[in-house]
């Protein structure tokens, strides 16, 4: 979990299965796209540097974070992968509009996983300001796209463990 004591990127690097058979889809917000793209970048060299081929990753866009549920929903019923993270970005306006769009994302994410059985990950920022996603997409905190590829590949490995 993330908190401003605990840098996103760092972790047991020995903890983290080998990534070499496993397939991602990734779903990523072009709002706030100075963000977002950080943290699918940042995804996508973790994913590489714990085994993933990158002909195992595929990327989609989608407009904004609100989006990304459906985006992960079209790639899931795909089954072509064994994860889909979706990698987003909302920040607090002035307005109550942010409490539903995240409200939103997390139900929509949350009820894919239920759905499909495969992980899908909450890769989705929900900051007060720009600065605060800054230290979050490879900032003074790291990248919240490394914690989610690690989350993805430790997730899928369970899946398999279990079957």
């Amino acid at each position: 979990m993330a908190t401003s004591q605990r840098n996103l990127s760092s972790y047991d690097a020995g903890t983290v299965p080998d990534a070499r058979h496993m397939k991602f889809g990734l779903v990523v917000s072009d709002w706030n796209s100075e963000i977002t793209h950080a943290m699918c970048n940042s995804a996508i060299g973790t994913l590489i540097s714990h085994g993933a081929n990158n002909d195992n990753i595929v990327v989609k866009h989608v407009p904004g974070s609100f989006e990304l549920a459906l985006g992960a929903k079209w790639l899931g019923e795909s089954d072509e992968f064994d994860a889909v993270l979706c990698i987003g970005c909302v920040i607090q306006g002035e307005t109550r509009h942010f409490e539903f769009i995240c409200q939103g994302i997390a139900q929509g994410i949350m009820q894919l996983n239920l759905t499909f059985g495969i992980p899908v990950i909450f890769g989705v920022l929900t900051t007060n300001t720009i600065e605060q996603a800054r230290d979050r997409s490879g900032g003074r905190y790291g990248n919240k796209g490394d914690e989610a590829a690690i989350t993805a590949i430790k997730m899928i490995a369970l899946k398999k463990e279990i079957e």
